[in-house]
């Protein structure tokens, strides 16, 4: 018997106010691919949001040529989708697997919160710094 026998897999984005939980409110995810399927849509959704603000930032910095920095938004949202993906894929498939390993079950708030930290991640690495990732 699997897990996804005896488990109901909760709705995107199924997040609950973790203070004062009243009993049946939180929800868990029990699976591998539940697990990747809301990291990788929370990773999407925080690296689109990410590039949009930065692409907001040089549009409206550079707004005489505005024809051109429209391309660039278009193109800032195509690579956060690309690096969503890929970062999205790994974190949620080694979180699933993690849990899985340890017979945990995982909240909803995980995924969510692997994706800021990738986030994170990928903003620290952008600078340049002695000794940086």
């Amino acid at each position: 018997m699997s897990a996804s026998d005896y488990h109901t897999t909760p709705n995107f984005p199924a997040l609950y106010w973790p203070i004062s939980v009243l009993p049946g409110e939180p929800q868990y995810l029990h699976t591998v691919q539940d697990a990747w399927r809301f990291t990788l849509f929370w990773t999407i959704i925080v690296f689109e949001l990410c590039h949009l603000v930065a692409s907001s930032y040089a549009l409206a910095l550079q707004w005489r040529n505005w024809k051109v920095m429209f391309g660039v938004v278009a193109v800032y949202g195509v690579l956060a989708g690309v690096e969503a993906l890929m970062a999205g894929s790994v974190v949620g498939l080694l979180l699933g697997a993690v849990y899985k390993a340890g017979d945990f079950r995982m909240s909803t708030w995980i995924p969510f919160i692997w994706a800021v930290t990738n986030v994170l991640v990928l903003v620290l690495s952008s600078f340049s710094m002695q000794g940086g990732l």
